[in-house]
């Protein structure tokens, strides 16, 4: 546990330029604490004891203003910055080396409890502030979401979607961008 704190802090040393040492960034990120009650509540979540899972969750949530859900999957070093009102639905996948600002919600549109409800967010995407990405869309890999954008259809590797609702504005296509 010990050598995953460390690493999560480098994780932060490395994204957020607010942070001055390791130190800091370890007992001061609410993204860190939200990750690390999560990667607890899911080990519970998994055996089956849903009750104590959600006693956790809802603990971190009450701490960090930040909601995951036991049942949801988080990569490794996944930055939160800030964090305050962010929503990661049950059947969430979160990839590696993801970015999520404050008041993003990867949250559902309906659905019943056997099925996939929730985004799928994979590796190295960054999701600014406020989005809200609904329903089990897929977000491809580096791709970017804009602050307050509201997705609702999938995203291809390497886009940029903005608005409400999303649309896509750019694809990345060796090293020149193509307005779509």
């Amino acid at each position: 546990m010990v050598k995953w704190i460390i690493g999560e802090g480098k994780n932060i040393m490395e994204n957020d330029p607010a942070a001055k040492s390791l130190v800091e960034a370890v007992l001061f990120s609410p993204g860190l604490k939200a990750v690390a009650y999560h990667r607890i509540a899911n080990r519970f979540y998994k055996k089956g004891n849903l009750l104590l899972a959600r006693m956790i969750s809802q603990r971190a949530r009450r701490i960090t203003g930040i909601e995951i859900h036991p049942g949801a999957t988080l990569g490794k070093r996944l930055f939160i910055d800030h964090g305050m009102g962010i929503v990661i639905g049950e059947t969430a996948e979160v990839g590696d080396n993801v970015t999520i600002y404050h008041g993003v919600t990867l949250g559902g549109i309906g659905g019943s409890k056997n099925e996939k409800r929730h985004p799928t967010v994979n590796d190295g995407v960054v999701i600014g502030a406020g989005a809200k990405i609904l329903g089990p869309v897929k977000i491809g890999s580096n791709s970017k979401i804009g602050a307050n954008s509201v997705v609702l259809k999938d995203v291809p590797n390497g886009c940029t979607a903005v608005g409400a609702p999303a649309r896509l504005i750019s694809i990345e296509r060796k090293n020149h961008m193509k307005i779509v």
